[in-house]
């Protein structure tokens, strides 16, 4: 595991190094972060609804 998070680090921040311009640093750390995002949200409204029964 801890080397597919190293693996994908390398990679983000090559992606980022070779940019364009900012709006396209931006869309790859929206599009890095975001999914993990919408990952935590949905395990917290699942633990919430399963607490409430």
């Amino acid at each position: 595991m801890s080397f597919l998070s190293i693996v994908q680090q390398a990679n983000i921040e090559q992606k980022i190094k070779d940019a364009p311009d900012d709006g396209y640093e931006i869309g790859i750390l929206i599009g890095t972060y975001l999914p993990f995002a919408v990952l935590v949200v949905i395990a917290y409204i699942m633990y919430h609804r399963a607490k409430k029964k």
